[in-house]
């Protein structure tokens, strides 16, 4: 009574503490997870949902020469009896498994819409198909019934289920498998059965071949699709040899009458999506190269799409090089050999691992058969042995049952009989041991006689089990085995064209407004002054391009800004503004633009009289806050940036507010990426607040220099600026009077 006292109260749960809780219901989720769903067993290949939905059918008497059900008496059993999941979830595991178009080798034969090829979720309900078991399934389930799997009770322990199929091919390797489970996944891409099969020999040949020497048999992947694998042969080789990697496969297309069809897709690519993609870029004018898109699929011909070139000069290989690297017409799939082993855990294994631990499966699998078969020969020859003896004393036998009321223990002990052969006499009918001859009882015991030796001799010699499996194998690939679908093709990797190449190279001209509002005008001869502008805003420079460049922008900080030419909006509206593009520095002004190749120079100035040649391209960049292009001391600004035809014989002239000129060669000013620049011009420190470079010119040798002051012009060629000459950086000549105040210089071909 006083135990009782002390004894804590017990109120029907236990409490533990939630970090632990927590912790061990999350292990036995992931374990549930990638064990019992996600991760096919190497054995057989299947996932659980999978190896139910076979044996279910196969319960069902669905084999391949019956005739089929409905898919919805599958799906019911298997909810019902094994698999307590979802209907719809079992009911797709089952559709995937019929559709040639998904997996390599189906092992379902359906009967009724299960999908296509460019909608695979389209497939009817459960109700209105019909499905029974393809041909190949037989190596799944042709020896199930002959001991060699273990069996294990079902969700509700009324019925018994096979923990595995005894599968007689390396089904994981032939179909390949996707699952994603707590913390890994895999990715097993499918095979060629004849190839896996000669791989298999090899091995049982040859313990020691190691993955080289298997990737002689096994090429690749083999997809249900014809598409081109163009991975080259020494990544699948690294592949099959870690374990990971990927495999690029690309489609197919010929020239038909100018067009191009497209007759094969990668594995898992509708024509729908390809149609979707190719015809987001048309609708963009990313693809001015095709005039029509169209798609031709039917029923015989279950992927052709027609694309429509605009003229017979279009470069087909480089078009389609673009849509190979743009669009699903070329798709990588990843490579993830993780299954669970034969030691029941996950492991990411390569090939050699994969074929050698299936044939230690199969292996097994053999023996138990062969065990189970001769057991049954010799319990058949134990029972034959005492029908035998029942056979040759037939009237004595008789007697004794008639006359004994216990004719068992008398017939054991005159015959020297067990109980189960005592049994075996007494339940034979009469008129079968009328019928009995002795002849027969001898031939058949001669024949198991023969079997067992057999079976003894093959369980006994490895070399005879091996050959027996090698045979077996052989036959099944001779039976069930085909051509290779996926082509291994070399091919140099897709690369999708610059965006310029994309767009008709036409002559354009580039406006900027005072109020940094920018636009392009088709053609060279747009007069920019004549154009509309918003209210309160004017022409601040124009410079004539091409659609296929880029034109850059300078802002009062020295920094540059850049973007492709075609995408300006059009002249005919007032323009966008810069800073919707770009992002400035504050109070920061958009003060000059320019455009050109690449690789053409230019000449970068600012107000202070330094400057350098400079390369197209340092001032392009896809930085929304520009570059750092020129340095800049306090108050001094860019001068708009000035193009340089021949840097080794061009003359460069500058001028200031105050009417002093200097020419020099062009050769005698450095080259930079970006910085200050050297001095140009020399304009005294005190100076400085008032004296200040407005215009340089690049002049070439057959070029004339016009200097534009009012309304006036003076025109210099080359020879006249001779007077004007002098070195880099020196103080320079007035210009006549009444030319000192210049507003512009130009440069006249």
């Amino acid at each position: 009574m006083t135990d009782d006292l002390f004894r804590p109260a017990f109120h029907g749960f236990e409490q533990i503490p939630l970090r632990e809780y927590a912790e061990r219901a999350y292990l036995d989720y992931s374990m549930y997870v990638v064990l019992d769903r996600a991760l096919p067993f190497i054995g057989d290949g299947l996932k659980p949902v999978q190896r139910r939905i076979i044996y279910a059918m196969s319960e069902l008497g669905l084999a391949a020469t019956a005739k089929p059900k409905k898919s919805a008496r599958t799906v019911g059993d298997v909810i019902g009896k094994y698999h307590p999941h979802g209907d719809s979830a079992c009911y797709e595991a089952m559709v995937l498994m019929a559709q040639p178009f998904s997996w390599r080798y189906p092992l379902i034969d359906g009967q009724g819409n299960f999908g296509s090829s460019d909608d695979p979720k389209s497939f009817a309900a459960m109700r209105y198909t019909e499905s029974k078991l393809a041909s190949i399934a037989e190596v799944l389930l042709g020896e199930l019934a002959h001991g060699t799997v273990d069996w294990v009770p079902n969700f509700d322990g009324t019925l018994q289920e096979p923990s595995w199929m005894p599968a007689r091919l390396p089904h994981l390797l032939l179909n390949g498998t996707t699952g994603i489970a707590v913390g890994m996944a895999t990715d097993v891409p499918p095979h060629n059965l004849g190839e896996i099969a000669s791989a298999c020999i090899r091995l049982l040949d040859d313990p020691d071949a190691c993955v080289r020497d298997l990737c002689e048999h096994v090429r690749g992947p083999d997809y249900p699709t014809a598409a081109e694998i163009i991975t080259p042969a020494a990544d699948l080789l690294a592949m099959y040899e870690t374990g990971t990697g990927s495999v690029r496969a690309r489609a197919v297309f010929a020239r038909e009458q100018g067009n191009i069809v497209i007759t094969e897709l990668p594995h898992q690519v509708s024509p729908s999506k390809i149609i979707e993609q190719v015809a987001a870029q048309m609708r963009a004018k990313k693809l001015p190269w095709l005039e029509d898109l169209r798609d031709e699929s039917d029923h015989a011909n279950p992927t052709r799409i027609v694309l429509v070139p605009r003229s017979n000069r279009v470069d087909v290989e480089q078009l389609m090089g673009h849509l190979f690297a743009t669009t699903d017409l070329e798709k990588s799939f990843r490579v993830n050999l993780n299954v669970i082993g034969l030691d029941g855990r996950p492991q990411v294994k390569n090939l050699h691992q994969l074929l050698s631990e299936w044939l230690d499966f199969r292996q097994t699998t053999v023996t138990r058969r062969l065990r189970h078969r001769l057991e049954k020969v010799e319990r058949r020859l134990h029972l034959l042995e005492g029908l035998l003896a029942a056979f040759l004393n037939l009237d004595e036998v008789i007697r004794i049952i008639r006359s004994e009321d216990e004719p068992k223990p008398v017939l054991m002990a005159r015959f020297e009989l067990d109980d189960e052969q005592a049994d075996y006499i007494l339940e034979t009918k009469l008129k079968q041991l009328a019928r009995l001859e002795e002849m027969k009882i001898r031939g058949e015991q001669d024949e198991l006689d023969n079997e067992r030796d057999r079976l003894i001799a093959t369980l006994a010699s490895k070399a005879k089990l091996k050959k027996l499996i090698k045979d077996e194998l052989l036959a099944d690939a001779k039976k069930f085995g085909d051509a290779r679908r996926s082509p291994l093709v070399a091919r140099r990797a897709a690369q999708a064209l610059a965006e310029t190449e994309l767009v008709a190279s036409e002559p354009m001209t580039v406006v900027l407004s005072r109020k940094g509002w920018v636009r392009a005008a088709k053609g060279h001869d747009i007069d920019a002054t004549a154009l509309g502008y918003r209210e309160g805003d004017s022409l601040l420079a124009a410079v004539q391009a091409r659609s296929t460049q880029q034109v850059a922008f300078l802002d009062s900080t020295g920094r540059s800004y850049s973007t492709a030419v075609h995408t300006l909006p059009s002249a005919r509206g007032n323009g966008e503004p810069l800073t919707g593009r770009f992002s400035p520095p504050a109070g920061a002004t958009f003060e000059a633009l320019a455009s050109g190749d690449a690789d053409s120079r230019l000449l970068v100035t600012s107000s202070h009289g330094y400057g350098f040649i400079t390369r197209f391209e340092n001032l392009t960049g896809r930085n929304k806050a520009g570059k750092a292009l020129l340095s800049l001391s306090e108050g001094g600004h860019p001068l708009p940036p000035v193009t340089v035809a021949t840097p080794d014989s061009d003359r460069l002239v500058v001028v200031t507010n105050t009417g002093r000129i200097l020419a020099f060669p062009m050769s005698d000013l450095p080259e930079l990426d970006k910085g200050k620049g050297n001095k140009i011009i020399g304009i005294p420190t005190a100076k400085r607040g008032t004296e200040k470079a407005v215009a340089v010119a690049a002049v070439p040798e057959v070029g004339k220099l016009l200097v534009h002051s009012g309304a006036r012009t003076m025109t210099l060629a080359f020879r006249d600026l001779e007077p004007y000459l002098g070195t880099r950086g020196s103080r320079g000549s007035l210009l006549p009077r009444g030319w000192q105040k210049v507003d512009a210089l130009t440069v006249e071909s």
